[in-house]
């Protein structure tokens, strides 16, 4: 049940208005120009419901990994002569190039439109506050960053939250660059770190967060208790609301991750809990629970929330600097996308990076267990994937007919339909190739 609750629903909520902005392009550019829609269809296979409404069947299918828009005048069905002008294979060149691209588009334009409620609505998001930890032997720590280092901004765009900080990473380790960061150190000094990334490799994928491997984390904040679960173990202990853990077993330590690390790695153990309470510090003794994990790990926990606002900031923007900064974004991240295939082309990023329905079901899954922000992010990002990707010319994909449509508007005239079929035959099988390498990756992810 939690399994269908937290990963199947999301994932069918977001492949759902996925193909139905995409096939609504189609549709509704078909319509602009005059073209019969004789069946509008979310999903392939066996119809689950079907709707007529005047010339149009709606068709809600059992498969939901795709869609599709049938007009008149495509494939092998005759045409009577008194509807010939709404045929698709009779509209111009311009007009069969405007109803294909309008699906990817409408992909793109809802990236710009959900990124644009985010900046204008709101959001709290991590601080680009760095943590300690394991920032050893890394490229961070090689580059001079630190425990408590405030990122201002990185090769002079500004970086609001630690979301902002993670793209521009991303953006600058696909294009193997040497990064100039300004941050603002705990002693209230600014000073510029130089990252390399030039010999960076994203190809582990699925291991750790490439920015991670970077030696950069969220930073914490000191463990300052905010609440205490009636009957828990901490309560019994004697800890109270207000209280700031300082140590654990003598051990000195005060950051929130560092207490919950301990606690976690403890379950069932008596701990001893120093905590400054009103300027003065006592220790407790205190019990630690144990509950399991989602991958059936046994955990310690001891009942306690900490006060991290301190980690969070504001980020809005007014309405016509929110419509700029998502365009932008969803620019970068088109180009992004591109330059990403272009390296697994040649060889330079992993095959191993591309994702199947799996993966995007987990990470459907977890972005909406991390609130409505985090999964309209989420439902951007795949947007703009799936947009992009449906242009690349690829025969059966958006892209190829693009490309079909540009070679006859050169050549003067349609293309042979042994040349079309033969480019149908070579695109089903580079889509057949790509879907079981992103299965293989999904299958091997889980196991690993």
């Amino acid at each position: 049940m939690n399994l269908l609750l937290h990963y199947v629903v999301p994932y069918v909520i977001a492949l759902g208005v996925l193909i139905l902005v995409h096939e609504l392009g189609h549709y509704l550019v078909a319509r602009w120009c005059c073209v019969k829609i004789l069946r509008f269809s979310i999903g392939f296979g066996r119809p689950l419901l079907r709707v007529k409404s005047g010339e149009t069947e709606w068709v809600l299918a059992a498969v939901p990994l795709g869609g599709y828009v049938k007009m008149l005048g495509e494939g092998d069905d005759e045409v009577e002569e008194h509807e010939s002008h709404r045929a698709f294979n009779r509209q111009s060149v311009g007009r069969r190039f405007a109803i294909v691209v309008a699906g990817p588009l409408a992909n793109l334009l809802l990236a710009i439109v959900l990124y644009w409620g985010l900046y204008v609505g709101g959001s709290d998001e991590l601080r680009p506050l760095i943590a300690p930890a394991k920032m050893g032997a890394s490229l961070a720590h090689d580059a001079g960053v630190r425990e408590g280092d405030l990122v201002l901004s990185i090769d002079s765009e500004e970086i609001k939250s630690w979301q902002d900080l993670r793209w521009v990473l991303l953006r600058h380790a696909v294009d193997s660059d040497e990064v100039h960061l300004l941050v603002r150190t705990r002693m209230g000094d600014n000073a510029v770190r130089v990252l390399d990334l030039r010999n960076f490799s994203l190809d582990e994928v699925g291991m750790e967060d490439p920015v991670f491997r970077m030696g950069l984390r969220p930073g914490s904040v000191p463990a300052r208790i905010d609440h205490v679960e009636e009957g828990g173990a901490a309560g019994k202990g004697g800890m109270l609301k207000g209280d700031e853990i300082v140590a654990i077993d003598g051990r000195p330590m005060n950051l929130i991750y560092e207490i919950v690390e301990t606690v976690r790695a403890t379950p069932g153990q008596t701990r001893m809990f120093t905590v400054r309470r009103g300027g003065e510090e006592r220790t407790f003794a205190v019990a630690v629970g144990e509950k399991q994990a989602k991958g059936g790990e046994t955990v310690g926990f001891i009942g306690v929330g900490f006060d991290d606002s301190a980690l969070y900031a504001r980020v809005s923007y007014g309405p016509l600097d929110a419509m700029v900064r998502a365009m932008h974004l969803t620019w970068e991240t088109s180009v992004l996308t591109l330059k990403s295939i272009g390296k697994m082309i040649l060889g330079k990023i992993s095959l191993k990076n591309i994702s199947g329905p799996i993966t995007i079901a987990d990470i459907a899954g977890k972005s909406a267990q991390h609130g409505a922000a985090a999964f309209i992010r989420f439902l951007a990002f795949i947007s703009i994937s799936l947009g992009v990707l449906n242009l690349l010319p690829v025969p059966v994909l958006d892209g190829g007919h693009l490309l079909y449509y540009s070679a006859e508007f050169i050549k003067g005239s349609a293309l042979s339909d042994r040349v079309v079929a033969v480019g149908q035959r070579i695109g089903l099988a580079i889509l057949f190739m790509l879907m079981a390498f992103a299965l293989y990756n999904d299958i091997n992810r889980l196991t690993s």
